[in-house]
C-alpha cells in the first residue's frame, strides 16, 4: 500500500448526505475479486446516463473536478452494506482522502485498510469548504505528519487521527504489511510445527 504522508490535490465537491455504499459502487459490479479497476465503475448511476454517456449534471463530470483526489461530502458518508469495494473504487478513481462530517463505522474502517484517508471534519468547516469549492476550483494539501489540512492562502484546519492507524498510513502497511513484518517470528514457528 502506497504510504500516505503529504497529499495536495483538487477536491471534488459531491454535496448529498447519506452517500450510501450501492451509489459508491453497484451490486451489479461486485464480481470482481481484484482490488483494481472498479474505479470506472465509481457513483456509476449518478456519474452515466442510462444510454451509456457521461450525465453532465453529476459532480464529478464537471470539468473542474477532473483529477481530484480529495472528496468532500456531507454526513454519514459510506452507509449501507458494509462492501470494501467501496473504498476500492474511490481507491482506483485516484482519491486519496475523504473530507465530511461523518462517516459509516465499517466504510470508516475500510478506507484506512485500503491507503484512503478519511478525515471527520465539524460541519461548520465542511460547510465553508463547500462554499470555497462552490467559487473557485479548491486545491488543498492533507499533512497526515502533521493532521492540518491547508489551503495555499494560508487557511489551516487540524484533525485527529487514531495513532495506530496513522502509523499504518504513514508507513504504507495494511493488515497483510503488518503481518509481513513478523516474519521472522512466522518462519521460525513453522519450522517448529514441522
Amino acid at each position: 500500500m502506497e504510504p500516505f504522508v503529504t497529499h495536495t490535490g483538487r477536491v471534488a465537491a459531491l454535496d448529498r448526505v447519506n452517500v450510501d455504499t450501492d451509489a459508491i459502487i453497484p451490486k451489479q459490479f461486485l464480481k470482481r475479486v481484484e482490488r483494481s479497476g472498479f474505479g470506472q465503475f465509481l457513483f456509476y448511476d449518478w456519474r452515466f446516463q442510462p444510454d451509456g454517456s457521461l450525465n453532465p449534471d453529476f459532480e464529478l463530470n464537471q470539468p473542474h473536478n477532473a483529477g481530484a483526489t480529495i472528496l468532500l461530502a456531507r454526513h454519514n458518508f459510506g452507509c449501507g452494506s458494509s462492501r470494501e469495494h467501496a473504498p476500492w473504487a474511490l481507491a482506483d478513481y485516484g482519491f486519496r482522502a475523504i473530507l465530511a462530517p461523518s462517516f459509516a463505522d465499517i466504510f470508516y474502517n475500510n478506507c484506512f485498510k485500503n491507503g484512503i484517508l478519511p478525515i471527520p471534519l465539524p460541519e461548520t468547516v465542511v460547510d465553508e469548504l463547500f462554499a470555497k469549492s462552490a467559487a473557485h476550483t479548491l486545491t488543498l494539501t492533507v499533512d497526515l505528519q502533521r493532521q492540518v489540512i491547508g489551503d495555499d492562502a494560508g487557511w489551516e484546519i487540524p484533525f485527529t487521527v487514531d495513532p495506530y492507524r496513522r502509523h499504518l498510513l504513514l508507513a504504507g502497511l495494511d493488515d497483510i504489511g503488518v503481518t509481513l513484518q513478523h516474519t521472522d517470528a512466522i518462519d521460525q514457528y513453522e519450522r517448529q510445527r514441522a
